[in-house]
């Protein structure tokens, strides 16, 4: 699966996806076949973070 650049979008997609099939950052990665460590750069780069706990990516 190719990211969106925008990184609002992608923000929004995986919290999405997260929150709505219920599943980790982990397996939604796999189930899209790119690696977690990609979505985290992305979206650490325009300020955000994973919470584990929340299972959901917040602003820093």
């Amino acid at each position: 699966m190719q990211l969106p650049e925008n990184a609002d979008m992608l923000l929004s997609m995986v919290n999405m996806k997260l929150r709505d099939e219920d599943v980790d950052l982990e397996e939604l990665c796999s189930e899209w076949g790119i690696s977690k460590s990609v979505v985290v750069k992305k979206l650490e780069e325009a300020g955000y973070y994973y919470d584990e706990t929340a299972n959901k990516f917040s602003a820093k």
